[in-house]
C-alpha cells in the first residue's frame, strides 16, 4: 500500500532524478537522492531549489511548502542511505548495463519488502529486474520530462512483477498527482516507441537535405501544433538519449525503419547532445539558440 511508502530513494541527480525528487518532496515524501560523488548531488539540490524557486514566482506553491519539500530531501552517494527506504526509484542515464550494475550494487541494502522501479525510457523491465534479488518487487515507472509539468507516468510490469507491486506503485503515481497508464514491456513502451521514430525521421529530414533545422522545426509546430519542433525537443531530451532508444528499438525489434539517422550519431559522436552541453541541432551559447545547420 502506498501509505507505507514514507521514504524513496532516488538513484540519479540529473534532469529526470531531480524532477521525481522534486514532485516526490512537495507531496511531504522523505527522499534520499543519492549520485556518484556529493559534487552531483550538491549540484542536482541546487537545481532542485532552483525549480521549486520559479514555483513560488509563478503562485503554484508558497514559500512555505518550497522550505518543506527542500527539508525532506537528504542529498547523499554512498548507498547505506537506502537502507530505510521504502521504494528506491532508479534515474541513471539511459544505458542498460550502468543500470544493471547499479541494481546489482543497490540490493544488499534494502530492506526484504524494499520495491524497485526503473525510470527507464525504453529498456526491458524483465531484464533489469532478473539482475535484482527481487524480480516480483520491480516495476517500470518511466516519468515524462520535465517530470514536475509532465502529467503521465508510463508503469511498465516485467514478467515477474506480481500485482501487488504494481498495484502500490500505480496508487504512488495518482498519490503524486500524476496519471498512470499500464504498457507492456516491449522496447520503447508506448511514447518513446511513438515519439523517438517521429525525432528520428525529423533527422533524416535533415539529413537528406528536405529542409533546415528552422524550416522542419517551424513546419512541425504551425503544421500540426506540436508545441516545440522535432530538432528542438530532440535538443531538449538530450540526442544521446534519443540515440540510445533508437538503438533499443532496432535491436529490440529487428526492423530497419528504427535505423538511428547517422547525422543523430555524428552528433553524439562529438558531443554536441543538446541543451545539456549547449549545442546540438541549436547553439545555446548565445542569448537566442541558434540553428547549427
Amino acid at each position: 500500500m502506498t501509505e507505507e511508502i514514507t521514504k524513496i530513494g532516488i538513484i540519479g541527480a540529473g534532469q529526470m532524478g531531480t524532477g521525481i525528487t522534486h514532485v516526490c518532496a512537495l507531496k511531504g515524501i522523505n527522499v534520499y537522492l543519492l549520485d556518484i560523488s556529493t559534487e552531483l548531488t550538491a549540484t542536482g539540490m541546487k537545481n532542485i531549489e532552483s525549480s521549486l524557486s520559479r514555483r513560488v514566482k509563478r503562485g503554484d506553491i508558497s514559500e512555505d511548502e518550497k522550505k518543506s519539500a527542500i527539508s525532506l530531501i537528504s542529498p547523499g552517494d554512498q548507498y547505506e542511505g537506502f537502507s530505510a527506504c521504502d521504494l528506491v526509484i532508479e534515474a541513471a542515464t539511459e544505458d542498460e548495463i550502468i543500470k544493471k550494475e547499479i541494481l546489482q550494487k543497490l540490493c544488499p541494502f534494502l530492506k526484504p519488502n524494499t520495491l524497485i522501479a526503473s525510470n527507464t525510457s525504453s529498456i526491458s523491465i524483465t531484464r533489469l529486474g532478473a539482475k535484482t534479488d527481487r524480480p516480483e518487487k520491480f516495476v517500470g515507472m518511466h516519468f515524462m520530462n520535465p517530470v514536475p509539468r509532465m502529467e503521465l507516468v508510463e508503469l511498465i510490469r516485467g514478467i515477474a512483477t506480481d500485482e501487488q507491486t504494481f498495484d502500490a506503485i500505480k496508487k504512488l503515481t495518482i498519490r503524486l498527482g500524476k496519471k498512470p497508464v499500464s504498457a507492456e514491456d516491449f522496447p520503447a513502451f508506448i511514447v518513446n516507441r511513438i515519439l523517438l521514430p517521429m525525432i528520428n525521421e525529423a533527422v533524416y529530414t535533415l539529413y537528406e537535405g528536405v529542409g533546415s533545422v528552422e524550416s522542419i522545426d517551424t513546419a512541425m509546430k504551425l503544421g500540426t501544433r506540436h508545441p516545440m519542433g522535432p530538432l528542438e525537443l530532440a535538443d531538449f531530451i538530450g540526442l544521446d538519449t534519443c540515440l540510445a532508444v533508437m538503438h533499443v528499438l532496432h535491436e529490440g525489434l529487428a526492423d530497419t525503419k528504427y535505423r538511428p539517422c547517422p547525422l543523430l550519431v555524428k552528433y553524439v559522436e562529438a558531443s554536441w547532445l543538446g541543451r545539456k552541453t549547449g549545442r546540438g541541432f541549436y547553439d545555446y551559447s548565445g542569448e537566442k539558440p541558434v540553428p547549427t545547420r
